[in-house]
């Protein structure tokens, strides 16, 4: 916005000489045409770069309007300089310069000698301008400054003690785990004995009476080898989740192409059966633990393979990139990651549920056409939160998913 000027004179073509010299495209100008007129407009509005006044005017002339401006504190920072036909003596000249007056121009107007006094002050307004808003913002900083550091005083001890109980919040928890981690190992252990009974004793009946079995006997004995068998997959797993321990001294610099060819060589059968493709691109060495990397790859063809479309040939495609995440405060200290991605053709699911399948025992597919316990991918990111990386998943309905696994690289490296 242009520095804003206000004038003062009893004659409207000294008010329009005054705006021709200084230029209405550089000052925005507001008139006033009486001492009275200028007062009511410095009522509402406080911003003026500069005040120019005659000195004769009817009523109130200009000393005493000048007085009357400079009784308000919020106007005492506008300079104002009189333009006056008269040459003074100093007594009067004094006057002027004690009612508020920082200086004098004499008509008839030297209009260079106006537009330089001008700049001037507009140029000493906007530096002081300036300087104040730094002063608000500093003074404003120092009283956040003053209530945050007041804040941190008062919640010390308080933080203390929550620091304190977290840290005995977070020990329970880990022995609730390692607690729960027993029991589930424990409890699918002592499961399995009966289960073996089961299967065991109903092979065992439909061998004795064989032929005399009627058709709803044999029929409810598959029932029970059916139902037998699941639960037999469900303990495996749950026996498998609950061993996912990684000891540190456990993990090696591996190479991860290695470790992938062992689980398809595993899976070879399965793999012909889904007459499905799987291409590897080369991939990195990674300090893990190779067991459980084993396992997680497992668990993620599988998951690719169990879920492909029908009448289409799966294609599990398994690629790497790298990433740097910001670690801690320093704004130099990055992560580096290993970006595994594991993409398939298959059905898919909504990108909505993509945080709730890694849950244990969540399964988004209910009608019978795949069949599984819902812990695959739970194995899988208990695996992963083990190597202290994390795991997530891209989807669309018909369209295939993408399963990508971030391990770190060690150590941390700073950028430059």
């Amino acid at each position: 916005m242009p520095p804003k000027l206000l004038i003062v004179d009893d004659r409207e073509d000294n008010l329009m000489s005054i705006e021709a010299i200084l230029g209405t495209d550089v000052y925005n100008f507001v008139r006033a045409n009486s001492g009275r007129q200028a007062l009511k407009i410095l009522l509402n509005e406080f911003d003026f770069a500069l005040i120019l006044m005659d000195v004769k005017m009817p009523n109130l002339n200009g000393f005493e309007t000048a007085a009357l401006i400079y009784e308000r504190e919020k106007l005492r920072h506008i300079p104002i300089i009189f333009i006056t036909a008269n040459n003074f003596g100093e007594e009067n000249i004094f006057k002027g310069y004690k009612s508020g007056a920082v200086d004098y121009i004499y008509k008839p107007i030297n209009p260079d000698l106006l537009r330089a006094k001008v700049g001037v002050f507009v140029d000493l307004y906007r530096k002081n301008h300036k300087l104040l808003m730094q002063e608000q913002s500093l003074k404003s900083i120092n009283k956040s400054l003053e209530a945050e550091i007041s804040e941190r005083i008062e919640s010390e001890e308080k933080i203390k003690e929550l620091n304190h109980q977290l840290l005995q919040y977070i020990e329970r928890l880990e022995s609730a785990n390692k607690e729960l981690d027993r029991f589930a190992f424990m409890a699918s252990h002592d499961l399995q004995e009966p289960l073996r009974k089961i299967i065991t004793f109903s092979d065992r009946l439909r061998t004795k009476l064989g032929d005399k079995l009627d058709e709803e006997s044999d029929m409810c004995i598959d029932r029970v080898q059916n139902a037998a068998e699941r639960m037999r997959l469900l303990i495996k797993d749950i026996l498998e989740l609950s061993k996912i321990v990684a000891d540190k001294n456990s993990f090696v610099l591996a190479d991860i192409n290695t470790l992938v060819g062992e689980v398809i060589s595993e899976m070879e059968l399965r793999i012909k059966e889904k007459k499905a493709t799987i291409l590897v691109e080369k991939l990195p060495n990674l300090n893990v633990n190779p067991g459980l990397m084993r396992s997680l790859f497992h668990n993620l063809i599988g998951n690719s393979l169990k879920y492909s479309r029908k009448d289409v040939v799966p294609i599990i495609r398994i690629s790497s990139d790298i990433s740097f995440e910001k670690t801690g405060t320093s704004k130099k200290q990055y992560q580096k990651y290993c970006r595994i991605h594991v993409t398939d053709n298959g059905v898919g699911f909504d990108q909505k549920d993509s945080e709730q399948i890694f849950s244990i025992f969540k399964r988004l597919h209910y009608n019978g056409e795949f069949e599984g316990t819902g812990i695959g991918l739970a194995i899988c990111k208990k695996i992963v939160d083990q190597h202290e990386g994390f795991i997530s998943a891209r989807s669309k309905p018909d369209e295939g998913s993408t399963f990508i696994v971030s391990l770190p690289f060690h150590p941390v490296v700073t950028s430059n």
